[in-house]
């Protein structure tokens, strides 16, 4: 899986440009899934039918988004210099001296004008790409031009760190939970979502097309176990993150009770996760149609929308066990309604 995971977070596609990432993912699941199909905004949707014989089978949705945060060149100076925007949560203090790569190869690093203090963080506007032009001529990239952000992929052993850990942490488990289904009672959709970071806009479409009886999101959340972090009892190491609620979105509470009841029986560490901030692609299926009971298995993550995303292997892996676990078992989610 590490393997896999560096491929993953090396393959550059900011949100709105995921090609490069979808030829990857579908490489990995065509042969895994009974049904492949790309729709119109982009998300790739894998299907695993229920097993032969099955009734009532549920309609569930699993959504891990492509996509990751980058940057859009707004003009380019008469010195050379590329101005630019953010795509997504791109945090102004995380950015000098970084580095970022453009879809045509072209990288640069970022840098800023001067400030009254050496303390001070500029906004994105005062800031710049330096791409070793010296004119706006010889710029070898023009105002709408995509970038990502450029990180190595790093092995700590059981810590792994990268740039886009969110969301390709979520795609690796997705994939490996895909690979490890073998049969399932249930009519099982694994959607890699387009967009997410700009508003969760490809989980809308898809959650809206595929019309699911339940699902939940798979993505990352934050961290509290690194010194001065408070109030967040999510930790690396002691499992997924079963969420309750964060800043978009109140999880169903069968949907909790479903996947609690199914880490507890199977001997799966996980945690309880309450995000005060922030929301995933489980809000917009929430929100489709006449209403979807979701959730999210969360993988904590340490720096989360810097170039150095930090997760624990062993999380992962559980996440997929976990997954597997809800997906070869049957489900029932009991509406209880007092008129």
């Amino acid at each position: 899986m590490k393997q896999l995971l560096k491929t993953l977070t090396d393959t550059f596609s900011p949100s709105g440009y995921e090609d490069e990432i979808r030829k990857v993912i579908l490489k990995e699941v065509k042969p895994l899934a009974d049904e492949v199909r790309v729709d119109a905004l982009g998300n790739l949707i894998a299907r695993k039918k229920p097993a032969k014989g099955t009734k009532d089978a549920k309609k569930i949705m699993i959504a891990a988004h492509m996509d990751e945060i980058g940057v859009m060149v707004t003009h380019v100076d008469g010195n050379g210099f590329v101005r630019f925007t953010n795509i997504g949560g791109v945090y102004p203090r995380n950015l000098p001296g970084g580095h970022v790569r453009f879809a045509n190869g072209v990288s640069g690093v970022i840098g800023l004008e001067p400030t009254t203090s050496a303390t001070d963080v500029p906004p994105l506007n005062k800031m710049f790409i330096d791409v070793g032009a010296d004119s706006k001529k010889n710029c070898p990239v023009k105002t709408g031009d995509v970038g990502s952000f450029e990180r190595t992929f790093i092995d700590l052993g059981d810590k792994l760190v990268a740039k886009s850990m969110d969301d390709r942490i979520g795609c690796l488990v997705a994939i490996e939970a895909l690979r490890a289904l073998k049969s399932t009672p249930h009519d099982v959709y694994f959607v890699f979502t387009t967009q997410e970071e700009v508003g969760t806009r490809g989980a809308e479409t898809s959650a809206y097309g595929i019309d699911p009886d339940l699902g939940f999101s798979i993505d990352v959340t934050g961290w509290g176990d690194t010194p001065g972090q408070k109030d967040f009892d999510v930790a690396l190491g002691k499992g997924p993150a079963i969420k309750i609620r964060d800043g978009g979105m109140l999880a169903d509470p069968r949907v909790v009770q479903w996947m609690v009841r199914t880490a507890e029986k199977a001997k799966v560490p996980y945690q309880r996760e309450v995000l005060l901030g922030g929301t995933t692609d489980a809000r917009a299926m929430q929100l489709v149609r006449g209403g979807v009971p979701v959730g999210c298995i969360s993988i904590p993550c340490r720096y989360v929308h810097t170039p150095s995303e930090m997760v624990d292997y062993n999380d992962v892996k559980n996440a997929v066990k976990l997954i597997g676990v809800m997906l070869s078992n049957p489900v029932n989610l009991q509406l209880i309604v007092t008129l």
